[in-house]
Parts: structure tokens; sequence; C-alpha cells
């Protein structure tokens, strides 16, 4: 019994060696989902589209996970303004991996959370959701121009549900 412990322990230890080498070189190197080229124009397009049916002329902008642009498109009449709103709601909700409506409200309602307006580059309107495949985070979708951020969230809502298929 005595022998076959003395030939296991260094067999475990080699074992455990190798397992917290592997943990470490898989942390050192990291793969993660991305959004494509045609994903993202797919979604803007969707966007557009879907805020034209309710008479909306808007942009919508599509980012990354890092919250890079991958994709804007502008509806013919949309304001210039548009484009600029349009992009820090998709970089606040992919760089907070939240929808940018739920953030304006908490941060009316708690005042640690209003300082998030400080934060360059954010934009605590309405209009800015998450895009997930499963539950990761791959980019998000921004669109300005609706009258209202509720209206554009729907736009993007909208759009999101048409490419469903295509993020799971």
């Amino acid at each position: 019994m005595k022998q076959a412990a003395c030939i296991l322990a260094p067999v475990m230890a080699a074992t455990l060696a190798l397992a917290a080498a592997g943990a470490a070189q898989a942390q050192a190197v990291r793969s993660e989902r991305n959004m494509s080229l045609e994903l993202a124009n797919q979604i803007a397009g969707a966007t557009v589209a879907a805020c034209l049916a309710g008479g909306y002329n808007v942009t919508a902008a599509v980012v990354d996970r890092a919250g890079q642009l991958r994709a804007l498109q502008r509806a013919d009449n949309a304001g210039p303004h548009t484009i600029e709103a349009a992009q820090a709601k998709a970089y606040t909700s992919a760089s907070a991996k939240n929808a940018t409506l739920a953030m304006m409200e908490s941060a009316q309602k708690n005042p640690a959370a209003a300082n998030l307006v400080h934060i360059p580059g954010f934009l605590l309107l309405g209009g800015g959701l998450p895009v997930k495949a499963g539950n990761d985070v791959i980019g998000a979708v921004g669109v300005g121009g609706a009258p209202g951020g509720h209206l554009d969230e729907q736009c993007a809502v909208a759009a999101l549900d048409k490419v469903k298929d295509l993020l799971k």
C-alpha cells in the first residue's frame, strides 16, 4: 500500500501541474464571440426599415463587443444629429451590456448612477440595445431620430427579432 502511494503521489503532482499550466494558458489567450460585418449590416438595415415603417427617419449604428462601429445606415431624411446619437447609444449599450433606456431610468432614480452621464461617449437616452448570441454580448445597436427613445428602442427590438435565428 505504501509503495502504491509513493508511485501515485508524483503522478498526481504532475497531473495537477499540467492542469494548472493549462488553466494559466487558457487565461493568457482568450477567444471571444463577436459580430460579423454581414450581421451588423443586417441589423442596421432592419432597424432603419422598422422605423421607416413607423414613419420615423432614423440612423442605426451597430458596434461590436468593444464598442467599435461595424455598420451605420441613415434614412434619407434623417437629421445629421442622428448619426452621433445612434453611435453613442450603441457604444453605451455595448459598454454597459445593458439597454440605454433602462440605464437612463436607473440614472434618474439613483443619484450614484446619475454620474454615468459624465463618462465620455455615453448617451443615456433610449434606443441602445445589446446584441446577444446566447448569453454573450457580441455588440449593440443604437438608434437615433424617432420622436422618443422608447420608439428608437422599438425599432431596434424589431430588427433584433428579425435576425434572432442568426444569434443562436
